[in-house]
């Protein structure tokens, strides 16, 4: 597919277009993005304030959701352009790292919907001669421990793969590794708090995040993370590899 065709592709399954995530959803978590909750901050060390107005504008110029103040119920968007071209400066920046056989990690807190993709970055990076990087597994989080499935950080739980919003995850998991002796990652590829994290410690890192997800735009726009794809992150994984293809040949690696 070229650009023009996943567009349209995404929209017709709406990982873009009209999404699942409502309106009241998102325009409720940038303001819990503000209080600082703990579900909803990411990690995220701003280097400023920021207001209400400040995240909506925001979320309208990078994401695509309705600029509409009076809009405050029902369906809400996020832009297909916008998508696709979050996906090639995302390509651009996982490309070179490839290229330069970098140290990469890889990381999801929405296993059901992105382990999938992010477990094809991976393959396609080891494939090229990158270092996908390994963390012992078995660190205790909550009521779990985190796992590495497919190169692929996630966080177990009673059994199954669960989703999580929080940045410790991440902060165990370089811990762990500075414990051991091992070079910080050169690039980390993730989500959700997984990439608020990295990227509010420095590390280089890229993502993809939903139109409920403010705290990792914000990161972007202050110069933190490197992208943010805008995206519904919990479809069917099946309909993602479109996608993914696509964001392969732009990275060099198909």
């Amino acid at each position: 597919m070229n650009s023009t065709e996943l567009a349209a592709y995404l929209d017709s399954v709406q990982i873009t277009g009209a999404v699942a995530t409502p309106r009241e959803d998102n325009l409720r978590h940038m303001q819990l993005f503000l209080e600082g909750s703990e579900h909803l901050e990411f990690g995220v060390r701003t280097t400023r304030p920021w207001n209400f107005d400040e995240v909506f504008e925001l979320m309208s110029d990078r994401v695509g959701i309705s600029p509409n103040r009076n809009h405050v119920m029902g369906q809400d968007t996020i832009d297909s352009a916008r998508c696709v071209a979050a996906l090639d400066r995302f390509g651009s920046v996982f490309g070179a790292a490839v290229a330069a056989r970098h140290r990469i990690l890889f990381a999801t807190g929405h296993p059901a919907g992105l382990l999938p993709v992010h477990a094809a970055l991976a393959a396609a990076a080891r494939r090229a001669g990158a270092t996908v990087v390994e963390v012992p597994e078995g660190q205790q989080f909550r009521q779990g421990d985190i796992r590495q499935l497919f190169g692929v950080l996630v966080w177990h739980q009673h059994g199954g793969l669960a989703h999580t919003h929080s940045p410790e995850p991440m902060q165990l998991s370089l811990e762990l590794l500075a414990e051991l002796g091992e070079p910080t990652p050169d690039l980390v590829v993730a989500d959700h708090g997984w990439a608020g994290f990295a990227a509010s410690a420095g590390i280089p890192a890229v993502g993809f995040a939903d139109c409920n997800d403010p705290g990792l735009f914000v990161s972007e726009a202050e110069g933190q993370l490197k992208v943010a794809v805008p995206l519904d992150d919990n479809v069917s994984p099946g309909l993602y590899e479109p996608m993914i293809a696509y964001l392969l040949r732009r990275s060099g690696l198909s």
